[in-house]
């Protein structure tokens, strides 16, 4: 049996292994595949990293608080996770680790559909890791970028390293300027909370909020209020995991069924 898992601190709340394993169970591969969570806090994470390298596991999803603090014992980092700062998927193959980011093409492939980026006026909310990579993924693109913070030192940094510009929370009055909003901060965590008003926001544009879980968070149902197209934060965990099954697997992932894997485990009526 091939084991993949995903490790993190807390870890109790990943939707990862039912994902993964509708994926398995799809493709008739479950005898050879399984997909668990462990629960790996930060003073855990160099036992565990000598534990996969006895073969233990095959594939490793990885989430707060170690993509960054796992790059160290990687032997092998692709282009997009050097760059990004991160790794959220490592392959343990020839006795060697191997990390990738899959987060920017979770994050690419989730708006492919929806929008072409060239030419648009972006807004994007947060200037932690997950924002690194959404910066990655839109920096390919011709577009203007602002990155709005609550500490202006964090989004300056990011800022400058893309080329963006920046400012705070607190200078933020309205949305209406901009074309793309993408919330990758904890501002979509509460349902209870109107942080960001719908008259900040209009029909023409496309809202973006990559917390999933509540699958539709006050930014989304406030976007909804103002007629904007939303994209749920849903469809970004897919995607980047559809990468990481390839990845771990050598298979085409069977998308549909992974969506829907997800979104029983959310609550949500497809």
């Amino acid at each position: 049996m091939i084991k993949n898992i995903v490790i993190g601190d807390p870890i109790s709340h990943s939707l990862s292994p039912a994902m993964h394993n509708a994926a398995y169970r799809e493709l008739g591969i479950d005898s050879q595949y399984c997909f668990d969570a462990r629960l790996v806090t930060p003073t855990d994470l160099p036992n565990f990293i000598q534990l996969l390298k006895t073969g233990e596991y095959r594939g490793v999803s990885v989430t707060i608080p170690h993509k960054q603090s796992v790059m160290q014992f990687m032997d092998f980092l692709s282009d997009d996770a050097a760059k990004i700062g991160a790794v959220n998927t490592i392959f343990f193959r020839d006795d060697t680790l191997h990390g990738f980011n899959t987060d920017w093409v979770g994050f690419a492939r989730a708006l492919k559909q929806k929008v072409d980026l060239n030419g648009k006026h972006v807004a994007l909310l947060g200037a932690g890791g997950a924002a690194r990579a959404i910066c990655y993924a839109l920096a390919k693109h011709d577009l203007t970028v602002k990155i709005f913070n609550r500490t202006d030192v964090r989004a300056q940094e990011l800022a400058l390293e893309f080329e963006f510009e920046y400012g705070t929370f607190g200078q933020l009055s309205s949305l209406y300027d901009f074309d793309l909003i993408i919330n990758a901060s904890a501002l979509g965590l509460s349902t209870d909370q109107n942080l960001i008003s719908p008259d900040w926001l209009h029909s023409k544009q496309l809202v973006v909020d990559i917390v999933y879980s509540p699958a539709e968070t006050s930014l989304l149902r406030n976007a909804k209020l103002s007629g904007a197209e939303i994209v749920y934060g849903y469809e970004m965990l897919l995607y980047q995991g559809v990468e990481q099954f390839q990845i771990y697997t050598g298979h085409d992932a069977p998308i549909e069924v992974m969506r829907q894997a997800l979104l029983e485990k959310l609550g949500v009526r497809s």
